[in-house]
């Protein structure tokens, strides 16, 4: 017993040494960082170089030697960028609060009703998601433009739920079936209905996994670009990725300045959210993969 005792404090002093950890934990995660953080590190001092140096071939790259404010002046006073902001917020959040409700629905019924070729369906529904959203804009086109809701936000708050609720509703089937049935089957002994067993045991257990399907869903419609390319034509109706990209390149000039600083800023909501929520995040997508 004592000689295995020797053996793992032994192995737990090399692994404690400081060579050990810069070599194993903390070069690793250096370079990891350097790759994670560099690109936007070069969107903050490009957004505030001014223009001679951005065109310059003299001086340090990395860095900045007169600081300037002309890029974020012309992108928030000189374009709509607010309006695409707000755009960007009002349908990413109705689209992720519509996904959700559906996805909530959707998996609760196929994970513990257990109807019929249960499975299949919630196989053909995570299918649903692997369609490439570059086949499926054409044929949505044809519907918004027969409804009349072209160069509208409902154009895109009615499709952005077509990529959004197969993969929600895979992300939570699985936590739903990490949530022990039995509780549900008390519930049901006791007279509770299917309805009360899902917004006052279930959901509440589900928070993990709820976070997490609602980032995911946030994220992809904040960064959305195909659809909202398609189905959006007026410049107060864009939204962040179109706005940016279609208003400050003009033919062959590119307005790097003021490109760096609306990509940094339309970056900076979703980093915070996944840093605030980073723990449920974790918590939810392991929940939903470890059966």
């Amino acid at each position: 017993m004592s000689r295995d005792t020797g053996t793992d404090t032994a192995g737990m002093t090399f692994l404690e040494s400081t060579p050990k950890k810069m070599l194993n934990a903390y070069l690793p995660l250096g370079a990891f960082l350097f790759v994670l953080l560099f690109p936007f590190y070069w969107m903050a001092i490009t957004a505030f170089k001014p223009d001679n140096e951005l065109l310059s071939r003299d001086g340090n790259p990395f860095w900045i030697n007169s600081p300037t404010l002309a890029h974020v002046k012309k992108l928030l006073f000189d374009t709509a960028y607010p309006e695409w902001m707000w755009n960007t917020v009002v349908v990413s959040v109705t689209a992720t609060f519509f996904s959700l409700a559906a996805s909530v629905l959707a998996a609760y019924a196929i994970e513990r009703l257990r109807f019929s070729g249960a499975k299949q369906v919630g196989l053909a529904i995570f299918l649903a998601y692997l369609v490439p959203p570059s086949i499926l804009f054409i044929p949505l086109a044809s519907v918004v433009f027969q409804l009349g809701l072209f160069d509208t936000r409902l154009a895109l708050i009615l499709t952005y739920p077509t990529f959004l609720i197969p993969f929600c509703t895979w992300l939570l089937m699985g936590y739903f079936r990490s949530i022990p049935f039995e509780l549900e089957e008390c519930a049901l002994i006791d007279g509770a209905t299917r309805w009360q067993i899902l917004t006052k045991i279930v959901l509440p257990l589900a928070v993990p996994g709820l976070i997490s399907a609602g980032i995911f869903a946030f994220t992809l419609s904040w960064n959305e670009f195909i659809y909202a390319l398609t189905f959006v034509s007026s410049s107060e109706i864009k939204t962040l990725p179109v706005g940016v990209v279609t208003e400050l390149v003009e033919g062959d000039v590119y307005h790097w300045g003021s490109l760096m600083a609306g990509a940094l800023f339309g970056s900076l909501p979703v980093a915070f959210i996944y840093s605030f929520f980073v723990e449920y995040y974790v918590s939810g997508m392991t929940g939903s993969v470890k059966e």
